[in-house]
């Protein structure tokens, strides 16, 4: 932790017990010097009440009488063995309240468009818990008959970088593991920029793969085709057999 905890309240304490200048308290708390200049006036942090650091462990009356002789110390925040790793914790993203009802919505369309993600990725790009993606996945969420799938990108869930990327990841496992990818999740591979940037092509469907193909040549001559049978060389009809059918009439 470099600023200390409650750190306007800390520099209220020390603007009305010490003879610090605004530039220390305000490097030590993390605040600009006309902030707290402000505090001393009495117009920023009113009703604020004063945070001891030293009773709570974050400086010594030594560091303080130090910079107090010499306006050019640097307050020095008191190691605490316990605080070490007490940073910000990682965890699911934040969602306001007002986005919350589209995750359903966004959960939906990645799982049927994107069904490579796992969960957890799918977690930490719209801010929701497994158990809500797995009953998505079983159609046994309690309002699916409702749910229409929307881009979580449109919806502001998550940048589209972040899906791109998490796609990526998802079918870079895929291949590692020995997985066959199909011709969409090839394209997902392709970042969005390109992929807007490159031009339609129809892929080639998989049941003519592998027919021979030939090109015209300088003389635009037609390829060979081979002539149909007469349908007389598959009956062998009997000459005059005909005429025998005329002559009973």
């Amino acid at each position: 932790m470099n600023k200390p905890i409650m750190a306007k309240a800390t520099a209220v304490w020390l603007v009305d017990n010490t003879t610090l200048t605004f530039k220390q308290v305000g490097d030590f708390c993390g605040l600009h010097e006309l902030e707290v200049q402000g505090i001393a006036d009495g117009d920023v942090a009113t009703g604020v009440k004063g945070f001891d650091p030293i009773v709570n462990n974050q400086l010594t009356q030594e560091e303080i009488d130090a910079a107090e002789k010499d306006p050019s110390h640097k307050l020095k925040l008191k190691f605490n063995a316990a605080a070490v790793g007490e940073e910000k914790r990682r965890g699911p993203r934040y969602t306001p309240l007002s986005k919350r009802q589209d995750r359903p919505a966004s959960i939906l369309w990645l799982v049927k468009f994107h069904p490579e993600l796992t969960d957890g990725q799918i977690s930490k790009l719209v801010g929701t818990t497994k158990p809500t993606i797995q009953a998505i996945r079983e159609r046994t969420h309690w309002n699916i008959n409702n749910i229409q799938p929307i881009d979580p990108v449109a919806l502001g869930l998550c940048k589209q970088i972040e899906l791109d990327a998490a796609v990526q990841k998802a079918n870079a496992k895929k291949a590692a593991e020995g997985g066959v990818m199909t011709d969409d999740e090839r394209r997902k591979l392709v970042s969005t920029e390109t992929s807007l940037s490159m031009d339609a092509e129809p892929a080639v469907p998989a049941s003519i793969a592998g027919l021979e193909t030939f090109s015209l040549g300088s003389n635009d001559e037609k390829p060979e085709v081979e002539e149909t049978p007469d349908a007389d060389s598959f009956f062998n009809l009997p000459e005059g057999g005909g005429d025998d059918e005329d002559d009973e009439d």
